[in-house]
């Protein structure tokens, strides 16, 4: 019994730490270093990616800087800085919830599995899982991968997909994990692997302006849904809800339709070529009724 007091000041103390964590918020840092910190992308085109002038641009990165603005009315912090940080598929996720970065701003997909480790602000985009290949290898569906050598980028729910798949269907693939997604389009412009399965707009991005656009086909048959937001981190309810509603208004304003149309149906840098990716009706019902659903089936029409 001589243990009680012990472990009943354990209990107080952890149960006063959770309490005290459970306050902490990033809007509370947000506002005492005057700071938010966005996570980038090297090469998501047309989300988050580097101009000619190695500055972070994108559809992404510009629904940032218009939560960034919310923020600045919200926290009346008119002279917010904003710091930027470069993340991969594998490290965005650690740095939102390790502290580093408020924000990741690029291409990810929300699903539960990420959900246990982070949250994600209102679905700013529905894709899904294609590949793209070198039309000269005449490859049309998964049954023609056979014993072949493919590529996916890592920390990506596609590499995911991809992996489950090949053991389901006993394929017999190699498949490459790349560091991020010029490389693994790089891996098969080069012959290193016959195809690269990735988010289809993002596919589009790179065939766009790669040096011989006719060579490249996508695969018409999607194999998966993949709704894209933000990276928010996990449990913090204050900073989650401004966020929420900052994207909720842009969306409601118009301002998601006008960013869709610069970078999707307009010329982007740094080539000028415009992708010429419509509005799908699934994004339209997202823009209408806001959603940060990780259920794909939420997603179909």
């Amino acid at each position: 019994m001589k243990f009680l007091p012990i472990i009943l000041a354990a209990a107080v103390s952890v149960a006063g730490m959770t309490s005290a964590q459970a306050e902490t918020s990033r809007l509370d840092k947000i506002k005492s270093t005057g700071e938010l910190t966005l996570g980038y992308r090297d090469s998501s085109i047309p989300f988050s990616y580097l101009d000619d002038n190695q500055k972070p641009v994108g559809y992404s990165m510009d629904i940032c800087y218009g939560i960034a603005d919310a923020l600045k009315k919200d926290l009346n912090l008119p002279n917010l800085k904003i710091k930027l940080v470069s993340v991969t598929s594998s490290t965005r996720i650690p740095l939102v919830a390790n502290g580093t970065v408020d924000l990741a701003c690029g291409s990810a997909t929300n699903n539960e599995q990420r959900q246990v480790q982070v949250s994600f602000a209102p679905t700013t985009f529905v894709t899904a899982t294609r590949f793209t290949a070198l039309k000269s290898a005449k490859l049309n569906d998964l049954a023609d991968f056979k014993g072949k050598t493919v590529v996916s980028t890592s920390g990506t729910s596609n590499l995911k997909w991809l992996t489950q798949i090949n053991a389901d269907q006993k394929l017999g693939m190699r498949i490459i994990p790349a560091k991020d997604h010029s490389e693994a389009f790089l891996t098969v412009a080069s012959g290193r692997a016959t195809a690269f399965f990735m988010d289809d707009i993002l596919l589009a991005g790179l065939v766009a302006n790669s040096q011989n656009p006719g060579e490249w086909m996508i695969s018409e048959k999607a194999y998966t849904i993949e709704p894209y937001g933000m990276i928010e981190p996990k449990g913090d309810v204050k900073f989650k809800t401004a966020v929420d509603n900052a994207v909720k208004a842009m969306m409601k304003d118009g301002q998601v339709d006008k960013l869709y149309a610069k970078w999707f149906t307009s010329p982007i840098p740094p080539k000028n070529v415009n992708l010429n990716w419509p509005m799908t009706p699934e994004l339209k019902k997202v823009i209408e009724h806001p959603t940060d659903s990780p259920n794909p089936a939420d997603y179909k029409l």
